[in-house]
């Protein structure tokens, strides 16, 4: 018998989250949308990524924080759980750092991507 689990996240922003998704390369539908399960089973999420078997993935707001929601057994993404929570995590803080400087009038400089998976970013900000 196979269910619904939730991995708890620091992801913390809806609009981060999306870009984050977005930069991966990865479709997504957002709005309360129901997400297919099990036997027919579904849930809300607020961001939910459908696969092509049937059973989607998401992420679910639990009060403090939005959740990665799955069926595990059926999960079919390009990269494992972990990886893929890794990748969505990684580019969730560069949208949030880039987010955040913009509004205080930074912009994006330089960004390197490192032989160890690290993302290096300059930021510059000119005063006039």
């Amino acid at each position: 018998m196979s269910h619904f689990s939730q991995v708890k996240t620091q992801i913390r922003s809806l609009e981060p989250l999306q870009k984050a998704l977005t930069d991966l390369g990865v479709n997504w539908k957002s709005g309360d949308a129901p997400m297919r399960g099990y036997e027919g089973n579904t849930t809300v999420a607020d961001v939910v990524i459908e696969q092509e078997n049937g059973y989607d993935v998401g992420f679910q707001w639990n009060g403090t924080a939005y959740a990665l929601v799955a069926d595990m057994q059926f999960w079919q993404q390009p990269w494992t759980v972990e990886s893929f929570l890794h990748k969505v995590t990684q580019r969730y803080a560069i949208a949030t750092v880039m987010g955040e400087s913009t509004q205080q009038g930074f912009s994006l400089a330089e960004q390197q991507v490192r032989e160890d998976g690290s993302v290096r970013l300059v930021l510059q900000r000119w005063h006039g």
